[in-house]
């Protein structure tokens, strides 16, 4: 696909059994960091989210079409942020961020158009979920409130909010939410990594921990109820997709409540 005048990777992932059944029609998970999905010679980390093992261990998960959305590159800090980052120790002649809800329209208006006319999908938002870590945590959180009559079920792993807290804080508080939404966060203690350091104040861990317990909090009082909310913290565990795939088993378990 194309994205401001350059190509861009999107993905497939087709259930077992999809080319037979030409009557089944599934639900779609789209996942971003699209290169950290299916396999780890192509992860940023050399470690994946190892989505193929995780389904074939886990037969009792219903059948999904799973969608990796690449993001790009240098440009991923300012496409999965919607807002331009203030709260952070940069120099003042550098700009971060600010074009997240650029590319959210393009997935919603493109990719998912797309994924939706070309495959049996179930394109209705109670079959449609956004699975994102750290910075795509924070576009998949801001594309649950702007598309919630699209997106059903949100997986928030290492929520990266500090980044943008104050934008993020006033953008939930005067939007609406979609009390059928269902929402799975996930967050380490020992969350953190090199390029934190370059961009907040504090410590990190406490900030990671703080920023997925107010989000939780966020979404109550916005009124979704607390039984579609999955909220966990686990001990030990740091920011990277060794520490996401092992929990993406039970994220699509409970996102996938809602689907018939």
């Amino acid at each position: 696909m194309v994205y401001k005048n350059e190509q861009r990777r999107v993905r497939v992932l087709l259930p077992k059994g999809y080319e037979k059944d030409k009557h089944q029609y599934y639900p779609v998970v789209y996942m971003h960091d699209g290169q950290n999905v299916f396999y780890s010679s192509e992860a940023y980390s050399g470690y994946s989210w190892k989505v193929i093992p995780a389904i074939k261990r886990n037969p009792n998960l219903p059948k999904m079409i799973i969608v990796g959305i690449d993001h790009g590159e240098k440009e991923r800090i300012n496409e999965y942020t919607p807002w331009k980052i203030t709260e952070s120790p940069l120099p003042e002649d550098i700009e971060l961020g600010g074009r997240g809800a650029e590319f959210a329209e393009f997935i919603m208006t493109v990719v998912k158009p797309f994924i939706d006319g070309h495959y049996r999908t179930k394109a209705d938002k109670y079959h449609t979920a956004m699975i994102g870590s750290s910075l795509g945590g924070n576009i998949s959180a801001f594309m649950g409130i702007k598309y919630k009559d699209q997106i059903g079920g949100l997986g928030i792993f290492s929520l990266a909010n500090w980044i943008t807290n104050k934008a993020f804080d006033h953008y939930i508080e005067k939007e609406s939410l979609d009390p059928e939404q269902h929402v799975y966060i996930q967050v380490g203690t020992e969350e953190g990594d090199d390029t934190d350091r370059q961009l907040m104040y504090g410590n990190m861990k406490q900030a990671y921990i703080d920023g997925s317990l107010k989000y939780g909090k966020q979404l109550i009082k916005g009124n979704i109820p607390i039984d579609h909310i999955d909220l966990n913290i686990f001990s030990g565990e740091k920011h990277n997709e060794e520490a996401w795939s092992k929990h993406l088993p039970e994220c699509l378990r409970f996102l996938s409540k809602p689907w018939s």
